[in-house]
């Protein structure tokens, strides 16, 4: 009954890709972007710095992560912030369509974080008040999405401290200033992050994997890095679905 349902619902209301609009087959009619579009965005590969993932050729340490906390160890992007993958990450954190990120965050389950260790992922936390505004945190609902993909838990170990301006026209000096102190970890992170997990029976934290929608300079994560640091966290990697290509300030 439900199947005719569904089959009913493809025929009168056929579904259509949310960038090209051509109509999705019956085996994407639960996705918002047809294969197609999804094999335009183009992965991040390397040549790219081993820690931040920034694919650019670098003499001598890299200037865009060497002064994340030490606590930050990886950080990878699905693909480049180009050819739809913008329109998708706009859906998401503006138009109002969360489930675009099931579409999202199968790009991010592509990328391999290297590690064999208890993961939980832990989505960057919205302001209250944006939170209100957009209804959701697109953050967390592209963390859920990927939990599905990886089936490892979501944790709510970060609370946002207070409210910052938007990072789009910021420089990567300003964009530092702007989230410094945003972020704290909560009760809950010094604690058992896992049901089962026994602080000094197993590790005291699990590896932890901030999940946000695009990178452009990582300041976001690094911040949300150095509360869960200072809280006591010792490994931290980071993932996002977009990587913007970084603006020249100078």
């Amino acid at each position: 009954m439900r199947n005719s349902a569904a089959a009913l619902e493809q025929l009168f209301l056929p579904a259509e890709c949310l960038l090209c609009h051509a109509l999705l087959a019956d085996c994407d009619t639960n996705r918002l972007v047809c294969p197609v579009c999804r094999h335009r965005w183009r992965a991040v590969r390397p040549p790219w710095c081993e820690r931040c993932g920034q694919p650019e050729p670098h003499f001598g340490p890299c200037r865009l992560c060497a002064e994340w906390p030490a606590a930050l160890s990886v950080v990878r992007s699905a693909v480049w912030l180009s050819d739809g993958a913008r329109e998708a990450v706009h859906a998401l954190k503006y138009g109002g369509l969360p489930r675009i990120a099931e579409d999202l965050a199968a790009a991010i389950a592509a990328v391999s974080l290297a590690t064999d260790e208890a993961s939980v992922l832990v989505p960057i936390p919205l302001a209250p008040k944006r939170l209100r505004q957009r209804g959701y945190n697109q953050s967390d609902v592209l963390a859920r999405a990927l939990s599905r993909f990886w089936k490892i838990p979501v944790v709510d170990t970060l609370i946002r401290s207070r409210e910052t301006a938007t990072q789009t026209a910021l420089t990567p000096e300003t964009r530092l200033a702007n989230v410094a102190g945003a972020f704290r970890a909560s009760a809950r992170a010094a604690g058992a992050l896992t049901p089962g997990w026994q602080p000094g029976v197993n590790k005291p934290w699990p590896h932890l994997v901030l999940v946000d929608d695009v990178f452009t300079t990582g300041a976001t994560l690094a911040e949300a890095a150095r509360a869960l640091e200072q809280a006591g966290a010792r490994t931290i990697y980071g993932v996002t679905f977009g990587r913007a290509v970084i603006p020249n300030f100078t």
